[in-house]
């Protein structure tokens, strides 16, 4: 049989997968003609599908000698080299292969992959890039070059490599995987909610798609849907330790600590050295109020990781917790390199506290309201240092605000900024102006009412008898540690029961609804919807505040707006309290006006509001008033 027809049968076993039949025919070829190029470089490939690499590579190596010109020989003499873990002298032949063929579209493909796997994504998706213009229905090309992609953080354009590869194989569960990752990463969590069911549908056992899914509904903070889908992953693979980790922050993060801390364990046993586990470990411990322990993962993840953000940040409010302002005020500052936190480039250098009555210093609030009502106290004593003082807040806090003393100028978020020199984030200015226990500056108030709103809300207030308590139980339940400070309303029952005390709403937006949803059975006065609508966020709230006798809160915007008009204050706290009311103790450093109840153990609150009652009873009788 001649030599031709010979290769065409060897051809044919090959890529029928019949290995040793095409095997002994390239054999055969062989013996008759040495020097056969084709079939030497593709006895080599059969050689390394056998598994001999370091046969396969002499095998192509002695084709290419023949005939070096032909880029196919050097993609698979690559092919082998990498199995061989040589990858420096794989990517050489690659590109020596598409140096020579610049349209050869399997050459571009495989170097795409291969420097992928190297960690050059840029380059990588330079190439894949070029493989699917050469082939544009190449559906694997499409999935690798959305890999490259969002490995670059190019996100928007690896939606639309993934959506590609979806389009050629609408049956493929890993590009629908893909797809809804992506889609995750630029916040359409809904598309990829979609896109990740769709991939369950068509694999339900794709333990991986489980855990993204988990993952969207944890970004969407729909936590119990979240901790379902993570549960789902582990009945499938019980020691995926991605689904273990995320089921115990999601656990946590519902207040469920000691569960949660039970899953995070055992991804811990299955990655000691993850510095992320040893993290969320030591904030469940943290949660539980166990400092001392929490502090201890917090070290041991910076021993793997000594940049971990988060690490380093929460390690900061456990040293603020612990009243180490020196150190906890330094490490703050890690806040600012959280993910997703915008730093903000201004042009200008940022302050370091100096002196100088010729320069304009800009302040800007970062994080939520009643972080900013506390902060803002620092701008009296940034002014004793520089000639003129610019905040720029959030836009419902301009009309409180607009009042403060040592203010020059006040803008709201995002409005063209007056000249100025320097600049700082309000929450640094602790650690710039030297921020240790006897430095904080407790003098109140700081905010003032508009007094005609005081007056009319006096004038309301002398139509309801007895001892006025405004109460507020809902922040924010976005908030990440939303569970640990708001309560249901139905727990200011026992304070409603106290002889001549009338309960008063100051609740705001979410947790209004418990007002008429059947949930609670004692009276609460309620001025209604309309509350700051027409004055401004807090002014008819700050106002009502002045004809109150107490207020009594979550820890919650309405607790920092108290102390800062320094009226009479009681503060319902987690077993975990944020940082900014340290470990122990009724008394806050940073309010002279404010009285803290703590909880005994996490979601102990019927503890807490039975003391509230009881002190609140006392009080309200004038018998032992303490506030």
């Amino acid at each position: 049989m001649a030599i031709a027809d010979l290769f065409r049968q060897a051809s044919e076993h090959h890529q029928a997968g019949r290995l040793p039949a095409a095997e002994a025919l390239y054999l055969q070829i062989l013996q008759s003609q040495p020097e056969h190029a084709d079939a030497l470089h593709l006895l080599g490939v059969v050689t390394h599908q056998r598994g001999d690499q370091p046969k396969a590579v002499e095998l192509i190596r002695r084709a290419i000698a023949l005939n070096g010109k032909e880029p196919t020989y050097r993609s698979n003499l690559a092919v082998a080299l990498r199995a061989m873990n040589r990858v420096d002298e794989a990517v050489a032949e690659l590109q020596e292969a598409v140096r020579m063929d610049p349209n050869y579209a399997a050459g571009h493909k495989n170097l795409g992959i291969m420097l992928g796997q190297m960690g050059r994504h840029r380059l990588a998706a330079r190439h894949l890039q070029r493989a699917l213009e050469l082939v544009p229905r190449d559906q694997g090309t499409a999935k690798s070059l959305g890999v490259a992609l969002i490995n670059q953080g190019r996100h928007e354009e690896a939606v639309e490599a993934f959506a590609r590869a979806v389009q050629l194989k609408p049956d493929d569960p890993e590009a629908e995987n893909n797809l809804g990752v992506a889609l995750k990463d630029i916040g359409r969590f809904d598309v990829a909610a979609a896109h990740l069911r769709k991939a369950i549908e068509l694999r339900p056992d794709f333990v991986e798609a489980h855990n993204n899914l988990g993952t969207v509904f944890s970004l969407q903070r729909k936590l119990d849907e979240a901790a379902a889908c993570y549960r789902e992953a582990l009945r499938i693979k019980p020691d995926y330790t991605d689904a273990l980790h995320n089921l115990g922050v999601t656990l946590r993060d519902l207040g469920q600590v000691e569960d949660g801390l039970e899953y995070l364990w055992k991804a811990l046993k299955n990655s000691p050295g993850d510095a992320e586990t040893r993290n969320n470990i030591g904030a469940a411990l943290q949660a539980q109020g166990n400092f001392a322990e929490a502090m201890t993962q917090y070290e041991q993840a910076l021993r793997i990781k000594p940049d971990h953000v988060w690490a380093r940040f929460n390690r900061s409010t456990v040293l603020l917790t612990t009243g180490d302002f020196e150190h906890g005020w330094l490490e703050y500052e890690w806040r600012l390199k959280r993910p997703g936190f915008q730093v903000r480039q201004f042009g200008r250098p940022l302050w370091d506290g100096t002196s100088d009555p010729k320069q304009t210093l800009l302040l800007y609030t970062e994080q939520g309201l009643g972080d900013t009502l506390q902060f803002i106290r620092y701008a009296s004593l940034a002014r004793q240092r520089v000639g003129r003082v610019v905040v720029e807040c959030q836009d419902l806090l301009l009309p409180i605000l607009a009042r403060c003393k040592d203010i020059d100028q006040i803008v709201p978020r995002g409005a063209a900024l007056p000249p100025f020199d320097c600049h700082a984030p309000l929450m640094s200015l602790p650690g710039i102006l030297g921020g240790k226990d006897g430095a904080i500056p407790a003098d109140v108030p700081y905010v003032f009412p508009d007094p005609a709103l005081v007056e009319h809300w006096r004038e309301r207030l002398r139509t309801i008898d007895g001892f006025k308590v405004g109460i507020n139980w809902q922040g924010n339940p976005q908030f990440t540690r939303d569970h640990h400070r708001s309560m249901p309303l139905a727990h200011f029952a026992p304070l409603a029961e106290v002889p001549g005390v009338r309960l008063i709403s100051l609740q705001w937006g979410p947790g209004r609804e418990q007002l008429t949803d059947g949930s609670v059975r004692f009276p609460i006065a309620d001025f209604g919807d309309d509350l700051d609508k027409a004055a401004g966020a807090f002014m008819d709230r700050a106002a009502i505040m002045q004809g109150l006798d107490l207020v009594i809160t979550s820890d919650t915007a309405v607790a920092h707006l108290a102390g800062a008009l320094a009226v009479p204050v009681w503060v319902a706290l987690s077993a975990s309290p944020d940082w900014r009311y340290h470990l122990d103790g009724e008394k806050c450093l940073w309010y002279p006006s404010m009285r803290l109840f703590r909880q005994p153990r996490l979601r102990d609150w019927d503890s807490v509001f039975r003391r509230i009652a009881e002190r609140l009873r006392e009080t309200a009788g004038g018998t032992a008033a303490r506030l």
